[in-house]
């Protein structure tokens, strides 16, 4: 996108699970063993909005394009880019895993963010994730770590040892 003069805006990069979206009623499905990972993303798109985060997503819409960074695997595009658009979040790109990809998201998000800044500004990344704003932060991103949400223990492990969102 690019502003009146024709320069392309910087990015704003938002998480969507605990950043903009709320997960807490589907938590449940990561407490048994197995964990249920199909049950976990079919509800995601019950998934209240956060405020706080829906309107930094939209403020931050006034100087920047925003791009959506997201763990939630491929399968799940067409539920999440509903959902964004139910909220009323600024439109924008959606990266997301591959399906079969299980490697932590503090590494499948920065190589994300550091694909996007070798061609743009990135203003902001807004993510819960404390590993994955620790890793953002040494590679030189600007961050807002989004604390606005309950941490999950059982999510924190799941992004971190399975590698699923």
């Amino acid at each position: 996108m690019t502003d009146s003069r024709g320069a392309r805006r910087p990015l704003a990069v938002f998480d969507l699970d605990n950043t903009l979206a709320d997960t807490a009623h589907r938590q449940h499905f990561l407490e048994s063993r197995p964990r249920d990972w199909t049950g976990f993303f079919a509800a995601a798109s019950e998934d209240p909005p956060i405020p706080q985060g829906v309107a930094l997503a939209v403020e931050s819409a006034e100087e920047c394009e925003v791009v959506y960074l997201t763990g939630r695997p491929e399968r799940c595009r067409a539920d999440t880019l509903e959902w964004l658009a139910a909220q009323g979040l600024p439109e924008g790109r959606v990266h997301m895993r591959r399906n079969d990809d299980r490697r932590p998201a503090r590494l499948t998000k920065l190589e994300v963010l550091r694909r996007l800044g070798r061609t743009r500004e990135i203003r902001m990344l807004v993510d819960d994730d404390e590993l994955v704003c620790d890793g953002a932060e040494r590679a030189g991103f600007t961050v807002v770590r989004a604390r606005w949400s309950a941490p999950s223990a059982t999510l924190e492990n799941a992004q971190e040892r399975e590698g699923r969102t």
